[in-house]
């Protein structure tokens, strides 16, 4: 085998010179390019690093503000529910109370309509009682209602202290006049009856008056000049209606 050296040396120059060429023109910018490319990647990925970093941190920012924005509107509706118990339960309270309120007035108009009824049919009562009496006793005998009258009035005054009688005969004395009032004029006998029989009682000698008042239904008053002894029936049917209206006035 015969090597042409002429050849293989300007073989071996132009692989040196395309070596040099590619070297210069070709492998060194493209390693530039790839240096660059590399930068700027590795730029990018900081870039996209720290991107991720600060879209961490502002999403856990985020999650604490939800978490804040939870904890307060759970605290708000915490505190509304305890003020919508606090006012349902003094409506409730109120409620109550102006039911109760109602309910008293009710029951003291009733207690006193009632009451009011109560009394008007007592008076009404009163006064029928007075009206049948009346009727009553005008069946009944003069004679007879007047002994029976003149007997209890001599009884009442036969009963008082002995001081009390006394008081009773120095107020007729000097001439005073006692002053008998019946329902009915007493006839003539009876009259001197009762002129008798009082005199024995306060006293011989007595100027006895005698007057008329129908309103006093039955029985009869003594009038003293400073005192009046009442044995009538309009006498307890006042007693009756001061009782009615004294009950009235308490309640």
């Amino acid at each position: 085998m015969h090597l042409d050296w002429w050849t293989l040396g300007l073989q071996t120059i132009n692989f040196a010179i395309l070596v040099w060429l590619l070297q210069r023109f070709l492998y060194k910018p493209v390693l530039r390019m790839i240096d660059a490319r590399k930068a700027q990647i590795e730029r990018e990925y900081g870039d996209a690093a720290a991107a991720a970093q600060k879209a961490s941190e502002q999403l856990a920012a985020a999650a604490g503000e939800r978490a804040g924005i939870a904890a307060e509107r759970e605290a708000a509706l915490k505190a509304a529910a305890v003020q919508a118990q606090e006012l349902i339960e003094a409506r409730h309270a109120q409620a109550e109370r102006d039911a109760q309120a109602l309910l008293d007035g009710a029951r003291k108009t009733v207690a006193a309509e009632r009451a009011g009824a109560l009394q008007e049919a007592r008076r009404v009562a009163l006064d029928l009682g007075a009206e049948f009496a009346r009727q009553l006793l005008a069946e009944v005998p003069l004679e007879l209602r007047c002994e029976a009258w003149i007997e209890r009035i001599k009884e009442h005054i036969d009963e008082l202290a002995a001081a009390e009688r006394e008081v009773l005969r120095e107020q007729l004395a000097d001439g005073h006049a006692l002053t008998v009032v019946t329902a009915a004029p007493l006839p003539a006998a009876m009259a001197d009856s009762w002129r008798e029989r009082l005199g024995s009682c306060l006293g011989e000698g007595l100027d006895i008056i005698f007057e008329v008042n129908p309103a006093l239904i039955a029985g009869a008053e003594l009038h003293f000049p400073t005192a009046v002894l009442r044995f009538s029936w309009q006498g307890a049917l006042e007693a009756a209606r001061a009782e009615l209206a004294a009950h009235a006035d308490a309640r």
